[in-house]
């Protein structure tokens, strides 16, 4: 009677090793992301990380970069999913594949569609069937590529990853959801383990602990906490408990750290970035990096080991020495476990303040490796040996500042083919290689030391600036570590041992062993930084700022502004434009933009007003001070050119515009006509609690209340919790009102005669009355106020005004832009840097630009202030860039703010044209370009 088995699934994710096609791995793991770096150079960045080191790459796959319009799919070209994986399978690379829906990487919107934001009622990431309806759209697209390309059946997929650090979102059924996205992948014939990454460290949050769905984790330390193993440490030993190894799915780019974590037995180290890229096109995030808000630059660079132009920077050398270490105990550190031994069990003397280990892993089939890693910022003197081996020589050695290093004990030889045992090393053994006569091994070292070998009587030990001492049963290799040390040893069974032991500088820029066993070094690469030329000469057309591009054929009318996608766009340039009828003889004061984001640039009357990014919140801008104007507008006209630079990545309640269901655009504008101060003179009375009281906050009598400034009311509570009352008669010639809790450090809770109307805070101070309010009434305001003591109330103004009407809104995406520089083009006149531009105003920079003379491109270094610039290169966007400003400009974050990078694969027979947009974007202050230098790449 036979039996029938299980086939063994091709990956493996068990608690004390990953193992692929049965055999055990520890995966090194890049982020590379195929749509930040030009198809051309796909194959180029990964041949550069598996020769620096790395068996692994992870990849977002996102939504919105092939479904840019709903129902609309593109595969094809730069979107050639399976074209990558094919490269990742033909380079040797194991694939760690990311599909989302949700994938954050400062993505707009983090990878879902803008079109889901304006679908009433959807739930985005959670049990949501609408939502879900969606996603397998998505799923059925993405899915069939993956498995296509999986481990197992001919390609290197070895782990698909559902959503992105889910814990970060409040998510209300996280089981239900991954469940969903599980039964769906499995759906679709996904064999390989599927798992979720928690961001902040809750798995139930992030993965539901879903059956078949592994948890893993994300850490971004300080590289040099302390404490940072007990953390890892907490979850090695829940992953564990649940019957997975620990998998750092992302982390800091230090390899300083990831030893740490493989000192913690992680058994997948993914440094988040490593290969950095450039967000072409509309594809920019906005997030919380900005304490609340930042707009992510083009460049996508967070100082990894290769530049999004491909450069190799130094770090790459630390990654190529992680990965050798790795590769040089194979399988027995793969399947290694940490030793839970107390620290007592291992004596280290010598200075070893802020010194973190020994932390110690147990080599499957023998021996140990101990973890020492010196937090401080000066170099440490130790020596090391186990405590039950007293009579072990304790030799000193020096452990550098902001170093890590492993160091074998008692380290069977048998791993390598040999006989005997290594017993102890003050230098890391960092590579290994079996060769016909025996084996070779290169260790580094920053000072003196010794390597004590048990292998019996050798035959023979020839050494170059080295000692070998036979001392009972061990041999002793001493060196001074001031030069290149090695030695041969003739084992008795007659085949050779080659150590060479040298600094950690060439450790870094060791090439290998060659033909005849011998250690070969290189140096670093190097890259010019000289500027050269690239464009001959520059054209320069000016136009109407205030005029849309797209044309009027391309406009839509209605009758209230909206946002933007509820008018199908979802990326690049809008025009909003109305009229407001401001009664004779009032002076307009400014403008009030009610919820926008994320650029508006505001024309009035034909006339600049500023540039605001709100976030989402409104914004006001005063006239007076900006636009050279007699009275107010000249006419009744307005324009806003809104620019989307990209829907938030990361949900943060702060702003609205940085919620993960933000729209852009705006909701309307109101020409402001009266601005009145109302911090004074207000009804205050002590709250009891946080409940309200109704009877506090429309009381029949309050005669007796105290009367003070808003938020001035003198307490022992804390925080203090307050009403606060006033009136005031409403205009009667307005049709907006809208309250300013400028500068507001409390929390605040709005009342209009008795109606609760909202919620303030100092991220968004503004709040519309409009809607309750009747023209020439008695309005009843009341706050109920919760403010920390020592920290300001604010003042509190009205913005009186007339709410504009008669909209049409226009969009001009990428294409419409480069149609309108091309048309634009044949008008240009040569100009001279620098380039000025009075505020507001607008104009094409243009030039023909020839490729470099490698044919690989350039970084384009700008100069200059007050000015927006939208980069395109052969009809592409490779940059938008907002250079320095006195004020008003965002933060701006994730990369270069100053360049662009010009990928050589894109120009056409070795020349380019590229066509950049400006806007100056400074109030009061001309716009001006200095220079654009060319550096090869």
């Amino acid at each position: 009677m036979s039996m029938e088995t299980k086939p063994m699934a091709t990956v493996q994710f068990e608690s004390d090793a990953v193992r692929i096609n049965g055999k055990p791995h520890i995966l090194l793991c890049a982020s590379l992301f195929y749509f930040r770096i030009p198809r051309a150079a796909w194959k180029e960045r990964m041949i550069q990380l598996k020769a620096f080191g790395y068996n692994s790459i992870d990849a977002y796959f996102p939504w919105n970069y092939h479904e840019r319009k709903e129902g609309e799919w593109d595969f094809s070209g730069e979107r050639d999913v399976a074209a990558f994986l094919a490269a990742a399978a033909e380079t040797g690379l194991w694939v760690v594949a990311r599909p989302g829906p949700y994938i954050c990487s400062e993505w707009d919107g983090g990878a879902l569609p803008a079109y889901l934001l304006a679908k009433e009622g959807m739930k985005l990431r959670d049990n949501d069937e609408q939502f879900l309806s969606s996603v397998e759209g998505w799923f059925n697209r993405i899915m069939p590529l993956l498995k296509a390309n999986q481990a197992g059946q001919g390609g290197t997929v070895v782990a698909v990853q559902l959503d992105n650090e889910l814990d970060f979102y409040g998510c209300e059924d996280p089981k239900g959801y991954m469940a969903a996205l599980r039964d769906m992948a499995l759906g679709h014939g996904i064999t390989v383990p599927l798992f979720a990454c928690a961001g902040q460290g809750g798995l139930p949050q992030a993965s539901g602990l879903t059956d078949n769905v592994v948890p893993t984790c994300n850490f971004y330390p300080d590289n040099r906490d302390p404490e940072f193993e007990e953390k890892v440490l907490h979850y090695r030993k829940t992953t564990a408990e649940l019957g997975y190894p620990l998998l750092v799915t992302e982390t800091n780019r230090s390899h300083y750290l990831l030893r740490r974590l493989l000192s913690c037995g992680a058994k997948l180290l993914g440094p988040y970035l490593q290969v950095s890229g450039t967000d072409f096109g509309f594809t920019n995030a906005t997030n919380n990096w900005g304490k609340p808000l930042a707009f992510m630059t083009s460049d996508y660079d967070f100082g990894g080991m290769i530049s999004p132009e491909g450069h190799i920077r130094q770090e790459a050398y630390e990654g190529r020495l992680l990965g050798r270490l790795i590769g040089a105990y194979g399988a027995s550190l793969a399947e290694s476990a940490r030793a839970d031994a107390p620290p007592q069990a291992w004596s280290l003397t010598g200075d070893s303040a802020r010194v973190a280990g020994p932390h110690v892993l147990q080599l499957k089939g023998g021996g140990s490796l101990v973890f020492l890693t010196n937090l401080d910022d000066r170099d440490k003197v130790l020596s090391i040996a186990q405590a039950s081996q007293s009579e072990n020589p304790k030799s000193a050695f020096t452990l550098k500042a902001g170093r890590s290093l492993s160091l074998p004990f008692h380290v069977p030889l048998g791993h390598w083919g040999l006989e005997g045992m290594l017993e102890s090393s003050t230098a890391e053994l960092y590579m290994a290689e079996a060769q016909a006569d025996g084996a070779a091994f290169a260790l580094h070292t920053e000072g003196k030391g010794e390597i004590v070998l048990q292998i019996g009587t050798p035959l023979d030990a020839r050494t170059e600036h080295a000692t070998a001492d036979l001392k009972g049963e061990r041999l002793i290799i001493s060196f001074d570590g001031d030069s290149d040390a090695r030695c041969t040893i003739q084992l008795p069974d007659g085949r050779l041992m080659k150590l060479f032991i040298h600094d950690r500088m060439k450790a870094l820029h060791m090439e290998g062993f060659d033909e005849n066993g011998e250690a070969r070094f290189g140096e670093a690469l190097r890259y010019s930084d000289q500027p050269e030329e690239a464009a001959a000469e520059w054209k320069l057309n000016r136009f109407d700022a205030s005029a849309p591009i797209p044309g009027p054929d391309r406009r839509t009318r209605r009758d209230d502004a909206d946002y933007l996608e509820r008018y199908g766009i979802y990326r690049g340039y809008a025009w909003y434009e109305a009229t407001a009828r401001v009664p004779a003889g009032q002076e307009v004061k400014g403008l009030l933009v009610r919820q926008g984001s994320d650029v508006i640039s505001l024309y009035a009357g034909g006339q600049y007003a500023g540039t605001v990014t709100p976030g989402g919140a409104s914004a006001f801008v005063p006239l007076s001070a900006f636009v050279p104007l007699s009275g107010g507008l000249a006419d009744d006209r307005l324009v806003a050119r809104t620019e989307i630079w990209g829907h938030s990545n990361f949900d943060d309640i702060r702003l609205p515009g940085l919620r993960l269901n933000a729209m852009k655009g705006l909701k309307g504008i109101a020409a402001v006509t009266e601005v009145r101060e109302l911090s004074r003179n207000w009804s205050v009375c002590r709250a009891p609690d946080r409940t309200l009281r109704m009877e506090l906050i429309s009381p029949e009598d309050d005669g007796m209340w105290p009367v003070i400034d808003f938020g001035g009311w003198m307490t022992s509570d804390h925080p203090a919790l307050e009403y606060y009352r006033k009136s005031f008669t409403a205009s009667d010639e307005a049709s907006s009102w809208t309250l300013h809790f400028e500068g507001i450090q409390s929390l605040a809770r709005l009342f209009v005669d008795g109606t609760e109307i909202g919620a303030v805070n100092p991220f968004d101070p503004y709040i519309d009355l409009s809607p309750y309010i009747t023209a020439g009434q008695k309005v009843q305001l009341t706050v109920f106020l919760e403010r920390a003591l020592g920290l300001p109330a604010g003042k509190v103004l009205l913005y009186e005004g007339v709410e504009a009407g008669g909209w049409t809104v226009s969009a001009a995406e990428e294409e419409e832009l480069h149609e309108h520089a091309e048309t634009m083009r044949m008008e240009a006149s040569l100009t001279a840097f620098p380039v000025s531009l009075e505020p507001g105003e607008t104009a094409w920079l243009h030039a023909a630009a020839v490729n470099s003379a490698s044919g690989a491109g350039w970084r384009a270094k700008v100069a200059g202030t007050g000015l927006k610039l939208t980069v395109f290169l052969e009809g592409r966007i490779v940059g938008r860039l907002w250079l320095p400003c006195e004020s008003d400009r965002p933060v701006l974050t994730g990369g270069s703010p100053d360049s662009f990078y010009l990928p050589g694969s894109w120009y056409t027979e070795g020349k380019g044209s590229i066509s950049i947009l400006l806007e100056s974007v400074e109030r009061g202050k001309p716009g001006r370009l200095e220079s654009i230098q060319f550096i090869s790449v």
